[in-house]
């Protein structure tokens, strides 16, 4: 039978088809087409189904004719991480959407999988409330978010979005659906919209619901026995899809702060950015985020544009104030009351010095990533005391300036290789710059990266929870069902 399904001109295949439509109503299932890839790797099918329950039906198909199920939300991450060894079923998340939470008290929201993360914050944004999360993927779902562990500058204060979460309800190889955490109903202490229809740390049949590397938590609780509640629930996040297929996530809320300022400060070596971090974090000022940018340097134009021009004038970061160019800016971010946020912002600044700048609008660059599409993606996590390490490391294997952004008072950046150079290239400046790393408990991680790179190089490096990463998998996708090869090791 699984032969049969193997190409989409055969009888099976038809079949498949016909069965995918009757569970998802015929607009929502049809062959894939060429936009339909993972990584690369083309899909045969593509199902959107409309509820929990439909999409249970989608992975017992799965199961019955042992094809494999990759789940797909806004496809900002679709090229992120190692190809599948096989698409056969493209889940599309698009229709399990949807956030409830209490209007004036709740300090939590339940949250389809399939909802776009700016449509979540508008929704919260009615009762003056929003998710600290701040994704750098535009158009990301939470479920993409929450597969891919994906943080933004919130993270130096809230933590990941992984962090955040209180409860799941997702769905196992088999097509079960599982609650783990608390849900919305619980976390609320009332009856909230059924979107899962799980019973709490156990399994329901998901007839009773319809209507309604990566990094993440691997490596703490990969070794846990029997995997229960929370450790599940995170254990989820940055798997790719790989051990189950999220529903809901229930997740914590906070006000929207009154007052938000930027506080930049430039920077002319990545040296001088340690020091910089330590005095921030010291001076008591709570920041919501630290960010670096570190761009690679664009030439002068030819032509001197004065001091006074009304474009650079009042510029810290320009030549005539400095008597160079800066190689970035690092900028902190500071939140809450009016006066307490400029009452913090006074001391920052002088605490920097005299070429901090307060500003109530983010840089351009804030919560972008230094990439492109087809450059080689780079995450580099490294204790904030060695980041410069890192960057002069990846600067000297490049042989030349390589933008890193990201954040400061997390050692987590990313950084962006062309994508022309040759594989064997890449490959040698991730030996030389993950030898620098390993002697300071920090990684390097290929995030995105041409097919023929992605192919030739150690997208993960050394990675110590590989074998509890392995269990993991045995236990929740035994028949390796779910994006195979996906997950490190080929899992």
């Amino acid at each position: 039978m699984a032969d049969a399904a193997r190409s989409t001109n055969r009888p099976g295949a038809l079949d498949i088809t016909r069965k995918l439509a009757e569970i998802c109503g015929s607009p929502f299932a049809r062959f894939a087409g060429p936009a339909d890839e993972v990584a690369g790797r083309t899909a045969r099918w593509v199902a959107v189904p409309g509820g929990p329950h439909a999409a249970a039906e989608v992975l017992r198909l799965a199961a019955a004719y042992d094809l494999t199920v990759v789940p797909r939300g806004a496809g900002t991450k679709i090229d992120w991480g190692a190809a599948p060894a096989q698409v056969d079923i493209m889940l599309d998340t698009g229709r399990l959407a949807g956030v409830w939470h209490e209007p004036h008290a709740a300090a939590v929201a339940e949250i389809g999988a399939g909802t776009p993360l700016r449509a979540v914050q508008a929704t919260l944004a009615r009762t003056n409330r929003r998710l600290p999360v701040d994704a750098p993927s535009p158009g990301a779902t939470l479920g993409g978010v929450l597969a891919a562990d994906e943080s933004g500058p919130l993270r130096h204060r809230h933590g990941s979005p992984c962090a955040q979460l209180i409860g799941v309800r997702y769905l196992d190889a088999d097509g079960e659906l599982v609650s783990v955490g608390e849900s919305g109903t619980e976390a609320f202490g009332r009856a909230a919209p059924d979107v899962g229809g799980g019973r709490p740390g156990g399994r329901a049949p998901a007839a009773d619901a319809d209507g309604g590397p990566g990094r993440g938590g691997g490596d703490a609780i990969l070794g846990r026995g029997g995997m229960p509640g929370l450790d599940v629930a995170r254990l989820l996040c940055g798997s790719q899809g790989g051990l189950g297929v999220l529903v809901s996530a229930t997740m914590r809320v906070q006000a929207v702060p009154a007052s938000r300022v930027w506080v930049s400060r430039p920077v002319w070596t990545p040296l001088e950015v340690h020091d910089l971090v330590r005095a921030v974090l010291a001076s008591g000022v709570g920041p919501a985020a630290v960010e670096l940018d570190l761009p690679v340097p664009v030439p002068l134009p030819r032509r001197r544009i004065p001091a006074t021009h009304p474009s650079v004038i009042n510029r810290p970061d320009h030549p005539a104030v400095t008597g160079r160019p800066a190689a970035g800016s690092l900028v902190v971010l500071l939140e809450g009351g009016p006066a307490d946020v400029t009452e913090r912002a006074e001391r920052l600044t002088a605490v920097l010095g005299a070429p901090a700048m307060v500003s109530h609008h983010a840089p351009e660059w804030w919560g972008r990533y230094p990439f492109a599409p087809g450059d080689t993606a780079l995450r580099i996590e490294v204790p904030i005391n060695d980041l410069h390490a890192a960057v002069y490391a990846l600067r000297d294997a490049a042989g030349t300036p390589v933008p890193v952004r990201g954040s400061a008072g997390g050692g987590a950046v990313h950084a962006a290789l062309p994508g022309a150079l040759p594989p064997e290239r890449v490959a040698s400046i991730l030996t030389a710059v993950r030898s620098v790393l390993i002697a300071r408990r920090g990684r390097c991680v290929v995030v995105a990266a041409p097919p023929a790179v992605r192919r030739a190089v150690d997208l993960w490096g050394e990675l110590p929870a590989l074998p509890r990463l392995r269990s993991a998998k045995a236990h929740l996708d035994p028949h390796h069902r779910l994006a195979p090869g996906r997950l490190p090791g080929g899992l």
